[in-house]
């Protein structure tokens, strides 16, 4: 008798979320991107707003939060009402690296929100200066390991993605290089094209890849576990240093609380979006490939990469404070 009364009780309370989250939306959903626009997140996010308008039935508004390394965008989502009204387009790095790295970040990666739909993948690109007398990875690690002083190597800032897969590089290989912060990613280009650096791990953008055709820069290695469709025939890192995996993933989550419901609903939209052919011919051009999951294999993925990053992180000695 007493477990039949637990399960009405139980069925009770949640009618009431089941019957919300088949109403689910009933007003605009707003997605917050932390980075100007025009950049390739609120460009993805931008593109995915119509067919998850259509499916959906609501507007998507895409909200621009710009600022302290994805810190502004995370916090204002982490402290919006978990209804899912409110979602948060973010990279893998905002997750994983920037609560390691930063002590005023205001959130934690791994449990303030709940991962709602992987949207994509990007592998980022290791590049060289053209004229540099190499011509694969494995002759790359050779050189630098002769040269009598360490060489310098870019990124976009420290505590960035591509600084934090540049220093997984190095350990992995066995080599020491001088790490060169710049303020984004023109600045790191034009160091790279000039040789005022000599290795740049990167995201592919239009510049860098004309740079590559050019014969002005070489590209060495993917940071993907597998080949990458955006760099045809170029090898992966992974194939000189086997395990070496820098994979960037851009994903939409909610804040922590939402009901599973609503981000199963979410998440079915999200999918059916990113799978149309138009969306997926998009990101290729914004130098991604479009990619789904779960909610809970996408909250895998946030453990594991929360995992990989804080020993280097703290063997680095990695701090934007």
């Amino acid at each position: 008798m007493k477990k039949l009364l637990t399960a009405a009780l139980a069925a009770l309370l949640a009618a009431p979320t089941a019957l919300w989250a088949q109403s689910f939306p009933d007003k605009p959903i707003r997605i917050v991107v932390p980075y100007s626009a025009g950049g390739t997140t609120d460009n993805m996010a931008r593109v995915l707003g119509e067919p998850m308008r259509s499916e959906l039935g609501q507007a998507v508004i895409i909200d621009n939060k710009p600022g302290a390394a994805g810190a502004i965008g995370a916090r204002e989502v982490v402290h919006a009402t978990p209804d899912g009204y409110t979602l948060f387009f973010t990279n893998s790095g905002i997750l994983s690296v920037t609560p390691k790295v930063s002590k005023n970040a205001g959130f934690d990666g791994g449990k303030d929100f709940a991962p709602v739909a992987l949207v994509s993948r990007a592998p980022l690109f290791l590049v060289v200066p053209g004229d540099l007398p190499v011509k694969d990875l494995k002759g790359f690690i050779e050189y630098a390991k002769k040269q009598p002083n360490p060489l310098p190597y870019a990124s976009a800032g420290v505590g960035s993605f591509g600084h934090l897969a540049s220093e997984l590089f190095l350990k992995a290989a066995g080599v020491r290089m001088t790490h060169v912060p710049y303020k984004g990613q023109a600045g790191t280009t034009q160091a790279i094209v000039t040789g005022e650096v000599k290795m740049l791990i990167t995201a592919s953008s239009g510049p860098m890849n004309q740079f590559i055709a050019d014969g002005k820069l070489k590209l060495l290695g993917v940071t993907s576990p597998q080949p990458s469709p955006l760099a045809p025939g170029t090898p992966t890192i992974a194939s000189v240093l086997p395990g070496y995996d820098a994979e960037t993933w851009f994903a939409l989550l909610a804040p922590a609380g939402t009901p599973k419901a609503v981000v199963d609903k979410l998440n079915r939209a999200i999918n059916k979006a990113t799978a149309q052919p138009a969306i997926e011919q998009s990101f290729v051009k914004f130098g991604v490939t479009a990619s789904t999951t779960t909610p809970e294999k996408l909250g895998e993925m946030i453990t594991s990469d929360i995992a990989q990053w804080a020993p280097i992180i703290r063997d680095a000695n990695i701090s934007a404070d």
